[in-house]
C-alpha cells in the first residue's frame, strides 16, 4: 500500500534491499537474458520501494514459469506512477505493481497499461477499479490508510489520545502529527482524499488548521513512520503518524499481549494496489504470467507479513495476530475514481499551496 511500508524489524527477510532507485535480482546489466530459442527470460518488474516477497516465493515463480524476475524499485507509489507516465513511450520494464486507487486513473488516462484479463480467483473482482473497462489493472492487495498513535507516549504524558480528523487540529496535539505528502506518496494522497471525502469543498480550510497546528509533512511513509514516529524504531518525536490499519500488528513487543500502537478507525481511507502489463513491454507473456502469479495462494498468503497488506482472494488465511491488532474500519472514507481523475491536479495544487505557506 502500503504505499513504502517496510518496517526495520523484519529487514532480514526482505526479498531485496533498496539500493538507490533500482534494485535488481540476478542480472547485473540491462541486457535481457534469453534462452537458446531466443525467448526473453527476464521479466522486469517496476514497483515501489516496499515490494517484498519471500525469496522462496520468487524462486517458485521462476521455477514454475522459466522466467527470471528483475525488480526495479521506483520510490513511493506516487513516485512510481509519475515515473510510469513519464516513460510510457519507452517503458523501463514489462509489468508494474503498486499503482493504487489514488493514482490509478492517471496511469490509465495516460495509457501506461495494456489490457489483460484472466480467470482470477474468487474475491479479486470485488476490488476492480471502477472505470477500468478494458481491465488493464488487476487487484492484488488492499488496506486502509489510517492515523496511528503511540499508546505508550500518550499514557506517559497523561494525555487523552485523538480519535477523529477534527481532533488532529486541537491545540492539545500541536506538533505531534507527522504524515507523508500527497504529491509524492500514495499514502499521503489517500489521506488528502479522506479529507476531501470528510469535508467536501472545505477541505483546504481543514488542512490550514492542520498545518497551523504543527503537522509535519515528509516525502514518504518511511520518513514519517521509521524516522519521525516515536514507535518507528528510530528516535522520533511525533506520537501521531499516518500509516495503515495493519501497522499495530507489527508493534507488539515480544512476549506481550497488546500492541503499543493502534489505528484511529474513524480516519481511514481504503487503498487497493494493482498490477498490470506495461504497454510496449518487451516480454508480454512473462508480464502476464507475473500478474497471474500475484493472485496465487502462495503470494496472497505471504502479503500480510511481507508487505503489511490484506489479500484480495477470498479465503486467504491471515496471521493470528491480525485478528487482534489489524482491525479494518467498517466505513472508510472514499472518493469516486472519476472525481479523483477530474480533480487530482487541482487538489494537489491547492494542497501544495496550503502546506507550503
Amino acid at each position: 500500500m502500503k504505499s513504502s511500508r517496510a518496517l526495520a524489524a523484519i529487514c532480514t527477510v526482505l526479498l531485496v534491499p533498496v539500493l538507490g532507485s533500482c534494485s535488481v535480482i540476478g542480472q547485473g546489466d540491462d541486457s535481457p537474458a534469453t534462452t537458446a530459442a531466443g525467448k526473453v527470460k527476464d521479466v522486469v518488474l517496476v514497483t515501489h520501494d516496499s515490494f517484498v516477497l519471500p525469496k522462496k516465493v520468487v524462486k517458485d515463480f521462476e521455477a514454475q514459469t522459466g522466467y527470471h524476475l528483475v525488480v526495479k524499485a521506483s520510490g513511493d507509489g506516487g513516485t512510481l506512477t509519475n515515473k510510469l507516465v513519464l516513460t510510457k513511450d519507452d517503458p523501463t520494464g514489462d509489468v508494474a505493481f503498486g499503482v493504487d486507487n489514488t493514482f490509478a486513473s492517471r496511469a490509465l488516462d495516460e495509457g501506461v497499461f495494456a489490457p489483460y484479463s484472466f480467470d482470477a480467483p474468487a474475491g479479486v473482482s470485488a476490488y476492480d477499479l471502477p472505470g477500468d473497462d478494458a481491465h488493464a489493472l488487476t487487484p492484488v492487495d488492499n488496506g486502509n490508510v489510517c492515523v496511528n498513535v503511540d499508546d505508550t507516549w500518550f499514557k506517559a504524558h497523561d494525555l487523552a489520545e485523538p480519535r477523529t480528523l477534527d481532533d488532529l487540529t486541537d491545540p492539545a496535539y500541536k506538533d505531534l502529527f507527522v504524515l507523508p505528502g500527497a504529491a509524492t506518496s500514495s499514502t499521503g494522497m489517500a489521506f488528502l482524499l479522506a479529507t476531501v471525502s470528510a469535508y467536501g469543498d472545505a477541505w483546504p480550510d481543514y488542512w490550514k488548521k492542520l498545518m497551523d497546528n504543527g503537522a509535519r509533512v515528509t516525502a514518504g511513509w518511511s520518513d514519517a513512520y521509521e524516522v519521525d514516529f516515536t514507535q518507528g524504531g528510530g528516535k522520533g518525536d511525533r506520537p501521531i503518524v499516518l500509516s495503515y490499519d495493519s501497522s499495530p500488528a507489527f508493534t507488539v513487543p515480544k512476549g506481550a499481549t497488546a500492541s503499543t500502537t493502534h489505528a484511529l478507525l474513524d480516519t481511514c481511507f481504503r487503498q487497493v494496489e494493482y498490477a498490470g502489463v506495461l504497454d510496449g513491454a518487451a516480454n508480454v507473456p512473462g508480464a502476464e504470467a507475473f500478474v497471474r502469479f500475484l493472485t496465487s495462494s502462495e503470494v496472497q498468503e505471504a502479503l500480510p507479513e511481507s508487505m503489511y497488506v490484506f489479500p484480495v482472494v477470498d479465503g486467504t488465511p491471515l496471521p493470528a495476530d491480525w485478528a487482534s491488532y489489524a482491525t479494518q474500519p467498517d466505513q472508510p472514507y472514499a472518493v469516486d475514481p472519476a472525481d479523483v481523475a477530474a480533480h487530482r491536479d487541482e487538489w494537489l495544487r491547492e494542497w501544495s499551496d496550503v502546506t507550503s505557506q
